[in-house]
């Protein structure tokens, strides 16, 4: 499988008959190869999530499936494509003879992606997170600390090969916190810091933490657009 990272919390995964597109509104995307089904995921319809430049990709690449989630209004997607189109709402289960997709609801907007296709596992956070910050009302930040913590409890056991993951430095000294509940619920062999607003360093600072000694080998630290993996 190749990831490539295209920015903010957009990247492309190709695998034997698949491409899985996440979380793409601006930036260099790689060539998309033929024959492969291109899957573009949209987690919720913020600015830095989702872009009506995604129709325009799915209707120049032909064999396309756009998975949704249900907050992003219906009217985005031309009429040509809605058939192409599939609007999931959290805790739903959609599949075809390639690929399977759960989601999860989000702490912010709209909805997590885990994905099966090929034999591979990939688990795209979008805006889950735990969104603990600095000056917030204490009761907000432990109504978050609970909700994140039992969203993410539902993937207890899991195994992804890939997990896409917040790491937002916005948060201060909290910024850890997301990618360090998940790895303590589920499993990733590669972590990719996402959301990260440009501050490249964020997988390092990461992997110098106390707390990351069980998993910082796995944290991929990623120094540039269009930067690509081979897992």
């Amino acid at each position: 499988m190749k990831i490539t990272y295209i920015h903010h919390s957009a990247f492309l995964a190709e695998t034997e008959h698949a491409c899985l597109l996440f979380d793409y509104f601006k930036g260099s995307l790689p060539k998309l190869p033929e024959g492969k089904r291109l899957y573009i995921f949209a987690s919720h319809r913020h600015p830095d999530h989702f872009s009506k430049v995604i129709i325009d990709i799915a209707a120049e690449h032909g064999d396309t499936v756009l998975l949704l989630s249900s907050d992003i209004w219906r009217k985005r997607v031309p009429e040509e494509l809605k058939g192409a189109a599939v609007f999931l709402k959290p805790d739903t289960v959609w599949e075809d003879d390639v690929l399977k997709a759960e989601t999860f609801r989000s702490t912010d907007e709209g909805v997590a992606f885990w994905c099966t296709v090929d034999g591979h596992t990939l688990y795209h956070a979008g805006d889950l997170n735990h969104w603990y910050w600095d000056g917030e009302d204490s009761q907000w930040n432990e109504n978050m600390t609970r909700n994140y913590r039992k969203e993410i409890g539902k993937m207890e056991g899991r195994h992804a090969d890939a997990a896409f993951l917040p790491l937002d430095p916005r948060l201060g000294e909290y910024f850890y916190l997301g990618i360090d509940d998940f790895m303590k619920a589920a499993d990733a062999d590669w972590i990719f810091p996402m959301h990260f607003w440009g501050e490249f360093d964020v997988g390092a600072r990461l992997k110098a933490l106390d707390c990351s000694r069980g998993y910082r080998e796995r944290v991929v630290e990623i120094s540039r657009q269009g930067q690509e993996f081979s897992i």
